[in-house]
């Protein structure tokens, strides 16, 4: 299994970026899929996860209203569209996915199996 995700940057203070995760050697259609990202010397936060179809998505409280994410099943990707981005959303960015996620612990990293090596995202103040 591979997660590769791309479309990091560096960018300004209210700009935006699109990050996508493209994924081989599962069957994604079965996967529920989330982003999550690290700052360095900080924990690893919950962005946002969507579910299987793509019906529905969740996501992390420092980026509602600002960030969304959306999947393609034909092509195997997942998007993040990173609006009004500010310092503080600087991190590396990972995208992973879990065969079976329940409401309660789709925001914890503990519930997905596989996982990329991430984009690093840097908002210039």
């Amino acid at each position: 299994v591979q997660l590769q995700a791309s479309g990091g940057g560096l960018v300004q203070t209210g700009g935006s970026l699109r990050l996508s995760c493209a994924a081989s050697g599962l069957t994604f259609r079965n996967y529920d899929v989330a982003w999550f990202r690290q700052a360095p010397g900080k924990d690893r936060e919950f962005v946002a996860a969507i579910r299987k179809t793509g019906g529905v998505t969740y996501l992390g409280d420092s980026v509602k209203g600002r960030f969304t994410m959306s999947r393609d099943n034909a092509k195997n990707t997942v998007y993040l569209q990173m609006n009004s981005l500010k310092p503080e959303d600087t991190a590396n960015y990972y995208c992973s996915a879990s065969r079976t996620t329940i409401l309660s612990t789709i925001r914890s990293g503990a519930a997905y199996q596989h996982w990329g090596l991430g984009t690093q995202v840097t908002v210039s103040s």
